[in-house]
């Protein structure tokens, strides 16, 4: 088989199979919140995000990921104080650890016996023959309030005592976006670099990266160099622009963000470098056969 010929079956999505597991995941998931009496009450958002919703995901990184999001509190951050008008604070029941505790009792009725709770973030439940494994994000409605406008996201609390803040709204949207402007070339050139990292870890040339890390390097390469006649030259620009873009310490300016730009791609708190990204990029180059 050639290159190209690897390259082209190397931009589809899961298998029709695959899809129907990671669809009935979801669908079983929403069933069981659903039937959970102690949240009749509630008002909560159930839907997908991460690769799953975005179409970018690969059979090896088949997970589903499920935010379920209370919406009876927002909480909220300021760029500047005095940006957002005050609010009456929330006094309801919802708390993270009554969300987080619920949402077990929930999952646990339906899938008994396949649930892991013990991660900090996300609760787990276990593939089995007609399902695929799945991360379920208990959250709450987040807005962050700028001098001019504000940006809806959610914050998830960890049972470490930490927080994190998404925007997987901004995340779909902006790839649907740069999808369409690249005539739906995107995704694939997304799934491509997915395929590669799977298959170095596979082959013991290069280390694991999450997967949203590598989605979000091919979203910082510009429009055109997706839009060659070949993989094969559309695969070479990727890398070279990656490597050649991070290069150095983090500019002032011009940074790199992820794909919901909100977030800068590259700082303290990330599990990522700019080094794994030259690193990946120049494994990749040299794994695909560029330099011979």
């Amino acid at each position: 088989m050639s290159l190209e010929d690897k390259l082209i079956r190397w931009t589809g999505p899961s298998s029709d199979t695959e899809q129907d597991k990671q669809d009935r995941t979801e669908r079983m998931i929403r069933q069981a919140i659903s039937a959970h009496e102690n949240f009749n009450n509630c008002s909560l958002k159930i839907y997908a995000k991460g690769s799953y919703a975005n179409n970018t995901n690969v059979r090896s990184d088949s997970d589903v990921d499920i935010a379920v999001e209370c919406t009876e509190v927002q909480y909220w951050k300021e760029s500047e104080k005095g940006n957002r008008q005050s609010g009456k604070p929330y006094e309801g029941i919802w708390t993270p650890a009554k969300l987080r505790a619920e949402l077990i009792l929930a999952l646990e009725k339906k899938f008994p016996d396949q649930v892991d709770a013990t991660g900090s973030t996300a609760i787990q439940i276990n593939a089995n023959s007609a399902r695929i494994n799945a991360d379920v994000v208990p959250c709450f409605s987040y807005r962050y309030y700028m001098k001019n406008g504000s940006r809806d996201g959610t914050k998830i609390f960890k049972t470490d005592g930490t927080s994190i803040v998404n925007y997987p709204f901004q995340q779909k949207e902006n790839g649907i976006a740069k999808n369409n402007r690249t005539g739906y070339a995107y995704k694939k050139g997304v799934r491509i670099l997915k395929r590669i990292e799977n298959a170095m870890e596979v082959d013991h040339v290069f280390h694991e990266l999450p997967s949203f890390f590598i989605e979000c390097l091919a979203y910082n390469c510009p429009d055109e160099v997706f839009l060659h006649s070949t993989w094969t030259k559309c695969l070479r620009e990727m890398l070279l622009h990656i490597w050649n873009s991070l290069q150095g310490d983090e500019p002032e300016i011009n940074r790199w963000m992820e794909v919901n730009e909100c977030i800068y791609l590259f700082h303290s708190k990330q599990k990522w470098t700019r080094k794994d990204g030259r690193e990946f990029a120049k494994t990749a180059w040299n794994y695909m056969g560029f330099n011979s």
